[in-house]
Protein backbone atom coordinates (compact mmCIF):
# COMPACT_ATOMS: atom_id res chain seq x y z
CA UNK A 1 0.00 0.00 0.00
CA UNK A 2 2.77 2.79 0.52
CA UNK A 3 4.82 1.48 -2.22
CA UNK A 4 1.22 1.97 -4.09
CA UNK A 5 1.37 5.29 -3.00
CA UNK A 6 4.76 6.59 -3.02
CA UNK A 7 5.14 5.36 -6.93
CA UNK A 8 1.13 7.54 -7.29
CA UNK A 9 3.31 10.29 -6.04
CA UNK A 10 6.29 9.87 -7.91
CA UNK A 11 4.10 9.30 -11.92
CA UNK A 12 1.83 12.45 -10.55
CA UNK A 13 4.67 14.89 -9.47
CA UNK A 14 6.82 13.84 -12.65
CA UNK A 15 4.13 14.49 -15.00
CA UNK A 16 3.30 17.74 -13.33
CA UNK A 17 6.94 18.76 -13.92
CA UNK A 18 6.95 18.03 -17.40
CA UNK A 19 3.71 19.36 -17.80
CA UNK A 20 4.36 22.29 -16.05
CA UNK A 21 8.43 23.09 -18.12
CA UNK A 22 6.37 22.49 -21.35
CA UNK A 23 3.63 24.75 -21.07
CA UNK A 24 6.62 27.06 -19.99
CA UNK A 25 8.01 27.08 -23.37
CA UNK A 26 5.24 27.04 -25.85
CA UNK A 27 4.57 30.25 -27.60
CA UNK A 28 7.72 31.87 -26.82
CA UNK A 29 10.51 30.55 -29.36
CA UNK A 30 12.56 33.31 -29.36
CA UNK A 31 13.02 33.21 -25.66
CA UNK A 32 13.48 29.34 -25.79
CA UNK A 33 16.12 29.50 -28.63
CA UNK A 34 17.84 32.42 -27.01
CA UNK A 35 18.14 30.40 -23.41
CA UNK A 36 19.38 27.03 -25.85
CA UNK A 37 21.72 29.38 -27.43
CA UNK A 38 23.24 30.27 -24.13
CA UNK A 39 24.74 27.15 -23.89
CA UNK A 40 27.04 27.53 -26.13
CA UNK A 41 26.50 24.25 -27.81
CA UNK A 42 23.95 24.37 -30.63
CA UNK A 43 23.80 26.67 -33.94
CA UNK A 44 21.56 29.69 -33.86
CA UNK A 45 19.00 27.98 -36.50
CA UNK A 46 19.41 24.45 -34.78
CA UNK A 47 18.84 26.68 -31.18
CA UNK A 48 15.46 27.66 -33.04
CA UNK A 49 13.98 24.43 -34.36
CA UNK A 50 14.72 22.97 -30.91
CA UNK A 51 12.77 25.94 -29.56
CA UNK A 52 9.90 24.95 -31.36
CA UNK A 53 10.38 21.12 -30.52
CA UNK A 54 10.80 21.00 -26.77
CA UNK A 55 8.11 22.63 -25.06
CA UNK A 56 5.78 20.21 -27.02
CA UNK A 57 7.49 17.14 -26.59
CA UNK A 58 7.88 17.87 -22.37
CA UNK A 59 3.93 18.56 -22.43
CA UNK A 60 3.32 15.51 -24.34
CA UNK A 61 5.61 13.12 -22.22
CA UNK A 62 3.55 14.80 -19.22
CA UNK A 63 0.40 13.67 -20.47
CA UNK A 64 1.66 10.56 -21.07
CA UNK A 65 2.52 10.34 -17.60
CA UNK A 66 -0.92 11.91 -16.17
CA UNK A 67 -2.94 10.01 -18.21
CA UNK A 68 -0.78 6.38 -17.92
CA UNK A 69 0.00 5.77 -21.28
CA UNK A 70 3.69 3.57 -21.73
CA UNK A 71 4.58 4.32 -18.24
CA UNK A 72 7.62 2.41 -18.39
CA UNK A 73 8.93 4.08 -22.11
CA UNK A 74 7.32 7.33 -20.97
CA UNK A 75 9.84 6.90 -18.23
CA UNK A 76 12.88 5.69 -19.96
CA UNK A 77 12.20 8.73 -22.35
CA UNK A 78 12.43 11.14 -19.53
CA UNK A 79 15.41 9.81 -17.89
CA UNK A 80 16.95 9.78 -21.17
CA UNK A 81 16.06 13.67 -22.19
CA UNK A 82 17.22 14.51 -18.16
CA UNK A 83 20.37 13.20 -18.80
CA UNK A 84 20.96 15.20 -21.62
CA UNK A 85 19.54 17.84 -19.56
CA UNK A 86 22.44 17.15 -17.29
CA UNK A 87 25.15 16.72 -19.99
CA UNK A 88 24.30 20.39 -21.50
CA UNK A 89 24.31 21.82 -17.53
CA UNK A 90 27.76 19.91 -17.01
CA UNK A 91 29.01 21.07 -20.04
CA UNK A 92 27.89 24.89 -19.42
CA UNK A 93 29.41 24.68 -15.94
CA UNK A 94 32.60 23.12 -16.73
CA UNK A 95 33.42 25.64 -19.40
CA UNK A 96 32.22 28.78 -17.08
CA UNK A 97 29.65 30.29 -18.78
CA UNK A 98 26.77 32.10 -16.02
CA UNK A 99 23.27 31.43 -17.66
CA UNK A 100 19.91 30.53 -16.73
CA UNK A 101 18.87 27.16 -17.31
CA UNK A 102 15.38 28.11 -18.76
CA UNK A 103 14.22 25.11 -17.11
CA UNK A 104 10.83 26.31 -16.26
CA UNK A 105 10.97 30.42 -17.61
CA UNK A 106 12.84 30.60 -20.66
CA UNK A 107 11.91 34.76 -20.74
CA UNK A 108 14.04 35.02 -17.89
CA UNK A 109 16.89 33.86 -20.22
CA UNK A 110 19.48 36.34 -19.25
CA UNK A 111 18.11 38.17 -16.53
CA UNK A 112 20.00 36.04 -13.98
CA UNK A 113 22.05 33.02 -13.60
CA UNK A 114 21.24 29.21 -12.19
CA UNK A 115 23.16 27.73 -10.23
CA UNK A 116 23.73 25.03 -12.64
CA UNK A 117 25.01 22.43 -9.89
CA UNK A 118 22.04 22.60 -8.03
CA UNK A 119 19.75 22.14 -10.47
CA UNK A 120 22.22 19.17 -11.89
CA UNK A 121 21.52 17.79 -8.39
CA UNK A 122 17.47 18.37 -9.14
CA UNK A 123 17.67 16.67 -12.21
CA UNK A 124 19.48 13.46 -10.94
CA UNK A 125 16.46 13.51 -8.05
CA UNK A 126 14.08 13.41 -10.54
CA UNK A 127 15.70 10.18 -12.68
CA UNK A 128 15.45 8.60 -9.14
CA UNK A 129 11.83 9.74 -9.05
CA UNK A 130 11.29 8.47 -12.16
CA UNK A 131 13.64 5.46 -12.35
CA UNK A 132 11.48 3.94 -8.93
CA UNK A 133 8.21 5.33 -10.80
CA UNK A 134 9.54 3.00 -13.67
CA UNK A 135 10.55 -0.11 -11.12
CA UNK A 136 6.91 0.35 -9.43
CA UNK A 137 4.64 1.85 -12.16
CA UNK A 138 1.17 2.97 -10.59
CA UNK A 139 -1.00 1.47 -13.15
CA UNK A 140 -4.82 2.28 -11.21
CA UNK A 141 -6.22 4.85 -13.99
CA UNK A 142 -3.81 4.33 -16.09
CA UNK A 143 -5.02 3.95 -20.01
CA UNK A 144 -3.11 2.05 -21.46
CA UNK A 145 0.41 1.27 -18.84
Amino acid sequence: MVLDILSALARFYMAYVWIDAGISKIGVPLDVSKTIEGYEIFTPDWSYLLAHIIGPLELAGGLMLLLGIFLRWSGKVSIIVLTLFIIGMLSAWQRGLVIDCGCFDPSAAGEGETNLLVTVARDVAYIAITAFMMWRPFKKFAIYP
